[in-house]
Order: C-alpha cells, then sequence, then structure tokens
C-alpha cells in the first residue's frame, strides 16, 4: 500500500512539473488595433493623442490597440495595423 502511495504522489508531481512548464511558456501575441474598450488600450496612440496605456477614450478607436493572442486579432474585428495617417 505504502508503494501505490508513493507512486501516485510521484505521478502528481510530474504532473504538476508538466503544467508548470506549460505555464512558463509565453504565448505569442500581436498588436490589434481597433479592438480596444475605452480606457483599456495597452499604449500610446500611432496618432498621437496619448501616450500612455489606459487613456484610450472611446470603445473600439482604430487608433488604439491591445496586445492578444496571434491570430485571433482579425477574428475579433480588428486590423493588424493602424489607419493611414
Amino acid at each position: 500500500m505504502i508503494a501505490m502511495a508513493l507512486a501516485g504522489l510521484v505521478g502528481s508531481a510530474n504532473v504538476l512539473a508538466q503544467d508548470a512548464k506549460k505555464m512558463d511558456t509565453p504565448v505569442k501575441t500581436e498588436k490589434c488595433f481597433g479592438v480596444a474598450k475605452a480606457g483599456a488600450n495597452d499604449c500610446a496612440t500611432k496618432n498621437g493623442s496619448h501616450s500612455c496605456a489606459g487613456q484610450g477614450k472611446k470603445d473600439m478607436d482604430p487608433n488604439e490597440w491591445k496586445k492578444v493572442p496571434s491570430g485571433s486579432c482579425e477574428k475579433m474585428g480588428g486590423k493588424l495595423t493602424p489607419p493611414s495617417a
């Protein structure tokens, strides 16, 4: 019985180690323009209206961007490039 309990603990430790390794793998992201909610943008606008995160004034402003998982931007209705100046 003790051997079975130890085998179970070792198996659990291996699963936890694998889960921790997955968490260390960085998720690839991309800048997505036009999907940020007001106040939820990630950084400055491309047109220079402000220079800091969280200063977007309106939802889905095409000049505001937010980092999203790679491959999801256009599915969310955003664009990978800012609008032309």
